[in-house]
């Protein structure tokens, strides 16, 4: 696993699931947001390699017809499930993209050569912008979290919570966790969102990313109790500084929009997505050069986890 060196190029917004039949499916943003791409393999280092499809391609025209952003592949509930953010258009409207989020499913046993199926749109009551959702299981309840414009809340997007009474279905009122207000969350733009979970000695850690998506990026992370409430706020604590963020040093920069899996001996793994250099012509959204990382988490005696620096292992 070397840290220094893209595991994957051109992949922002990665996501690696490691399923039970062994393998890890690896997902992300691809430069020309036109569709959702998958690939999969035995070991993580094989997955740089291996054969990728684009198992749903964007229509032409309509509410989800642009701008196909971080998709996420979940197994829930015996089926497979990719989540993700979609347009109508590039136009930009109040300061905002229009995306929506959306799943697509395939009850395959293989992912990749599976067929999909669109689902249609995941309501969160809230008709606003939103994306970058992401789910987990926690006492055998289902979670949707993710990322959303508030009204009357200044700011791209806060951090969202609801139970899931399905995989496309969200029951009850979401709860907000977070919002930008801190220094690092709010340059270029205020911005919380990218959640991902990662559950370890007792405790529900989300980091979610921060910031315009420039070198200013970074992540920060929440977390709670197993035993608390997940849809009270006040069951979580926000640390103050960010977590993990650019570093110089070794010219990576903007290191963000993580999730998590496991190494092939059961470690855990931060998955993110990084740029090797700051002078980005026009709109960084457009500069394709993020790339997928992987290094290894540490714990520390408190039982927190420790990012490190991007780039080093």
């Amino acid at each position: 696993m070397n840290s220094n060196t893209p595991l994957i190029p051109q992949r922002a917004d990665p996501f690696i699931y490691k399923h039970t039949d062994g393998y890890y499916y690896f997902t992300a943003s691809v430069p020309s947001y036109e569709g959702i791409e998958l690939r999969r393999a035995k070991t993580l280092d094989e997955l740089a390699t291996a054969e990728t499809r684009m198992v749903w391609t964007k229509p032409d025209t309509g509410p989800y017809s642009d701008l196909i952003w971080a998709p996420e592949i979940h197994f829930n509930d015996g089926a497979w499930y990719v989540y993700f953010a979609a347009a109508p258009s590039r136009e930009i409207k109040d300061d905002l993209f229009q995306h929506r989020m959306y799943a697509i499913t395939c009850a395959d046993a293989n992912a990749v050569e599976g067929e999909w199926t669109f689902c249609g749109q995941i309501d969160t009551g809230i008709d606003t912008f939103c994306l970058d959702a992401t789910t987990f299981y926690h006492n055998d309840q289902l979670y949707y979290l993710w990322a959303q414009k508030g009204p009357g809340i200044k700011g791209n997007s806060n951090l969202y919570i609801a139970p899931m009474s399905s995989p496309t279905t969200i029951s009850g009122e979401p709860v907000m966790l977070t919002k930008p207000e801190l220094d690092w969350e709010i340059r270029g733009f205020w911005v919380n969102e990218g959640p991902a979970v990662l559950k370890k000695n007792g405790k529900i850690f989300v980091t979610y990313s921060a910031s315009a998506t420039d070198e200013n990026y970074c992540m920060g992370l929440i977390y709670a109790d197993e035993n608390a409430d997940l849809m009270n706020p006040d069951s979580w604590t926000k640390l103050q500084e960010p977590v993990f963020r650019t570093d110089k040093s070794v010219t990576m920069f903007g290191p963000g929009h993580n999730s998590f899996t496991r190494s092939e001996d059961g470690d855990d793994v931060l998955v993110y997505h990084c740029r090797q250099y700051t002078e980005i012509e026009g709109d960084p959204l457009w500069n394709p050069d993020r790339h997928t990382f992987v290094k290894l988490v540490k714990w520390d005696d408190n039982g927190m986890p420790d990012f490190g620096k991007p780039g080093q292992p």
